[in-house]
């Protein structure tokens, strides 16, 4: 049997956008027989590169105010809660190291979950060890040793290398999705393109 097909899902835990990726990109991918894998890393970096100390959002007023309203329509579309976490971008350091201490186990996509429907559909503080702990504890995670993994130097070094990896792959935003052959695709609303792409 061949092997299924594989689609790169990069994302920032404090992207609102990547929120409504997260939470329906298993379902579309199955459907399509697509593989995903699932690759945090940290925005703040790349934008920091762009000359910027912010997320957009925040910096250009009018742009931040109209991707509030939109994602209020994405998630009433897909049937999602949302509530605005502050503050607004959250410090997603701590949550990205857990994802990644969890892949080689294979929880990474439970806890990214998790720690998405509390950061926008509960509006929760995952900056909060305790919000994320919590996270963990949903997806049936223990804790403690995930916080322990978390701050190991190879895990705070393959975050690193996450980083600058997709930097290095052209990626200037979340969510952003890579096919084997190198294609990109960025914004949610590219997800059904991207596992398209893959599927064919």
């Amino acid at each position: 049997m061949p092997a299924r097909p594989t689609l790169d899902f990069w994302y920032d835990f404090a992207s609102t956008y990547s929120y409504l990726s997260v939470m329906r990109i298993e379902e579309l991918a199955e459907g399509a027989g697509v593989s995903i894998r699932w690759r945090p890393f940290l925005l703040g970096p790349i934008f920091a590169a762009q000359g910027w100390n912010n997320s957009p959002f925040n910096l250009f007023p009018a742009k931040g105010k109209y991707m509030w309203r939109d994602l209020e329509r994405r998630c009433r579309k897909y049937d999602l809660p949302l509530k605005r976490p502050a503050p607004f971008p959250q410090n997603s350091l701590t949550a990205a190291r857990i994802a990644l201490a969890g892949r080689d186990a294979g929880w990474t996509p439970r806890f990214t979950r998790a720690c998405f429907a509390l950061q926008f559909g509960e509006g929760r503080s995952i900056q909060d060890e305790p919000v994320v702990v919590e996270a963990l504890r949903q997806a049936g995670i223990d804790a403690q040793g995930a916080l322990a993994a978390s701050k190991s130097e190879e895990v705070k070094g393959r975050l690193k290398a996450e980083t600058e990896l997709a930097k290095s792959l052209g990626i200037f935003g979340a969510p952003a999705f890579v096919t084997q052959d190198g294609e990109l695709f960025w914004g949610d609303d590219r997800l059904d393109d991207a596992i398209e792409w893959v599927a064919q």
